[in-house]
């Protein structure tokens, strides 16, 4: 059995999330267990939310299952019907299609993890429940961010003024 040595695998940070919107996750970042690990059909990811940021923007997914479980620290998972604490061993699962928008907060003064699973799809489209945006992912194409209707985000949307 192949064990993977953490220490050993890079630590990534950044979004594709457009201007502004981008700010809320800032602070995270992470580790891509299941692509240094050769597994194709779901991903597995360790992440790093530091004090005052966010795991995504509140979202779901329309053709991917995702499954979170805390590892360190504290987060807040805020979901459409409130929200609830998480520490290390507490786990949220989320199936493909269930319109229930999540996120997980960093409301503590101390870096905090989970670990990721999710489906690998040729193709995904997530909603974004806070703001009218969505995303779409096709094979070969770059992540296409839109307001819910199809039509081009704004420049007020994503703070690009130039």
């Amino acid at each position: 059995m192949p064990k993977l040595d953490l220490s050993q695998i890079d630590i990534d940070a950044g979004t594709s999330y457009p201007g502004k919107l981008a700010e809320t996750v800032s602070g995270r970042s992470w580790q891509a267990l299941g692509d240094v690990g050769g597994i194709t059909q779901f991903g597995v990811n360790l992440v790093f939310i530091e004090p005052g940021s966010a795991s995504s923007l509140r979202h779901y997914h329309l053709q991917q299952d995702e499954f979170a479980m805390m590892t360190e620290g504290e987060l807040v998972l805020v979901e459409d019907d409130g929200e609830v604490v998480m520490r290390p061993g507490d786990c949220a699962a989320w199936p493909a299609g269930q319109e229930t928008g999540h996120h997980l907060v960093n409301r503590s003064n101390k870096r905090a993890a989970f670990l990721v699973v999710g489906t690998r799809t040729p193709s995904e489209t997530v909603i974004y429940s806070d703001i009218d945006m969505m995303v779409t992912d096709a094979p070969g194409a770059e992540s296409n961010f839109t307001r819910k209707d199809g039509s081009p985000l704004t420049a007020d949307q994503i703070g690009d003024n130039k």
